[in-house]
């Protein structure tokens, strides 16, 4: 009695599978109908491993699986075999992040009876992390992986037969995606850990309403998960994965993994226009977080946001709210950097800076036109706002982001007052803050306000306002990315009665320091450092954070020395966490 296989035949031009075996000395066939075709393969792929490992499965056990177990049993769509091998084909050859070897470890560890929560943003490579694992898979393993896809229709009862069922075939590796879909998961996501994990079986959940796994880490699976996390897209991986090389670049496209090239997802960048970072917002984080809170404690747990949420108004408020937050960014570039006593766009600072003569801005005074463009966004901010957005709904909206790693607070330290608690909110996106500012610039220079400025000049306006929220930009992925990488230090910006440090990494335990200028110049010039030099402003920081072991400065140039300020080049400089 042999286990037998598959073979296919062409009959007027259509191809039709037929499952051989040999029973009693005689070769038997039959037919095998398309919903039964995928189960069966994975029986017989099943049944060879198992005989490779000394193991023996009787042939009625892969008939019975055949004639009584066809793909229609499942309750939600379930691949396995040779339609789980095509599922995994199209990423192999795409580069992986550094999440992998957690997912990996973990597949192929040691059972620990906890199941492996991946999950993130929409467009982070949740889905191609695990298909790149099954890609990568030998035959005998791949045998035993099931890929289960839920949506909103399914239950985590439909879940429970369907795993149940894998688990008697012998599967032992199952990727649950979208399982937050399921309405009862957050409450009821025990059953992945106590029922299958605990039995052996290697379970992986993901899904993109990320929020519902928070809650469920603090609940249901309490001490029963390991979490990986993949929202937060570094420099390094950016330019490692995608081929996408240049802070520019990362600026106006970093946050998700999906681009146009040949080494990952095919479709365009998800923050290339307004009307993309806008979808990405309301798909990805405002429904997020509305359907997460709809299904955690039964509906119960949206605190200050339940009315916003029963008139049908809560994801138009964290819309609101996140693109306020951007449009805040934009109004402190045009404040500090515009409207300030230390931006005079002359003929001495560009021989002092050594600006390109594009960046003077010969016809308009380009302070004016930043404190004009200032009004106009207060006043259409305060038009704009359809719903009336508490205090409350704000601080809570804004818990839910940081909690989805989507924002980070950076400190900002006031010397003079240290009492003084502020920070700047940096996003984990920057294409997303990026085409929301440029989109908000370009609108307001269409105003009436600047409608005698001649289209040069206004053309001349914007890449000056934009280069300093580039510039700005730089300055918080430099600190956000420094803040991940070393969380043993303090991470914050130091402001004095005139200037400031753009970043102190602080040691408390060494009681000592590094201070840092962040400039997106590509050139070195001693105006730079000027700061860092300061006797008075380093003393100060000495006396408060300990011997100062390095004064530099990042920027786009070459890494070189200037006499005592040594300049790194921030590619290099990001791409150093690694």
């Amino acid at each position: 009695m042999s286990i037998g296989g598959i073979t296919y035949k062409k009959i007027n031009g259509k191809r039709y599978a037929y499952y051989q075996w040999c029973e009693n000395g005689k070769q038997r066939s039959r037919r095998v109908k398309d919903d039964e075709l995928e189960l069966l393969v994975a029986q017989i792929e099943l049944a060879k491993s198992q005989a490779a490992l000394g193991r023996s499965m009787e042939l009625s056990d892969i008939r019975a699986a055949y004639s009584g177990q066809s793909l229609s049993v499942f309750k939600t769509d379930v691949k396995t075999g040779v339609l789980l091998e095509n599922f995994a084909a199209p990423v192999k050859d795409f580069k992986k992040r550094e999440c992998f070897a957690t997912l990996h470890d973990y597949v192929y560890g040691a059972n620990n009876d906890r199941v492996l929560v991946l999950y993130g943003l929409r467009r982070t490579g949740k889905t191609t992390l695990v298909r790149q694992l099954i890609g990568e898979m030998d035959a005998a393993h791949r045998a035993k992986a099931a890929f289960v896809q839920v949506n909103a229709r399914h239950t985590l009862a439909d879940v429970n037969h369907d795993l149940k069922l894998l688990e008697s075939q012998g599967f032992k590796y199952v990727f649950v995606d979208e399982v937050t879909q399921l309405g009862d998961f957050i409450e009821g996501a025990a059953l992945f850990s106590d029922v299958f994990a605990v039995g052996g079986m290697k379970v992986v959940l993901s899904g993109t309403d990320s929020l519902g796994f928070v809650f469920s880490e603090d609940e249901q699976l309490y001490d029963r998960c390991i979490l990986l996390h993949t929202t937060f897209i570094p420099y390094r991986e950016f330019e490692r994965v995608l081929g996408v090389v240049g802070i520019d670049e990362f600026i106006r496209y970093g946050g998700t993994m999906s681009m146009v090239g040949t080494n990952y997802n095919k479709d365009a960048f998800t923050f290339a226009t307004k009307k993309g970072a806008d979808d990405y917002v309301d798909s990805a984080i405002a429904r997020n977080i509305q359907h997460s809170l709809k299904c955690y404690q039964y509906g119960g747990h949206f605190r200050s946001l339940q009315q916003l949420y029963e008139r049908g108004e809560l994801t138009n408020t964290i819309n609101r709210i996140v693109e306020d937050i951007n449009h805040r960014f934009t109004l402190d570039v045009l404040t500090r950097d515009f409207a300030s006593n230390d931006l005079k766009i002359s003929a001495s600072n560009l021989r002092r800076d050594r600006m390109h003569p594009t960046d003077v801005l010969d016809k308009v005074d380009a302070v004016s036109v930043a404190r004009k463009m200032k009004r106009l966004l207060e006043i259409r901010d305060r038009d704009e706002c359809s719903v009336n957005i508490e205090d409350a709904h704000r601080v809570e909206i804004r818990e839910y982001l940081q909690m989805l790693d989507m924002i980070c607070p950076i400190d900002v330290v006031n010397m003079a007052s240290l009492n003084q608690n502020a920070f700047r909110t940096v996003l984990a996106q920057p294409g997303l803050r990026y085409a929301q500012s440029e989109a908000l610039v370009r609108s307001l220079m269409m105003d009436e306000a600047f409608k005698k400025i001649s289209i040069d000049e206004r053309n001349r306006i914007i890449a000056r306002i934009l280069d300093e929220i580039r510039g700005r930009m730089m300055e918080e992925i430099v600190l956000l990315e420094t803040k991940m990488a070393r969380p043993d230090r303090q991470i914050f910006t130091l402001q004095f009665p005139v200037g400031e440090f753009d970043m102190v990494v602080f040691d408390s335990e060494n009681a000592c320091c590094e201070v840092y200028e962040i400039k997106h110049s590509d050139k070195a010039v001693p105006a730079q450092c000027r700061h860092l030099q300061d006797k008075k402003k380093c003393h100060e920081t000495e006396f408060r954070y300990g011997k100062i072991r390095g004064r530099y400065v990042i920027y786009r140039g070459k890494s070189c020395r200037l006499g005592d300020i040594e300049y790194l080049n921030v590619e290099e400089y990001l791409k150093g966490f690694g």
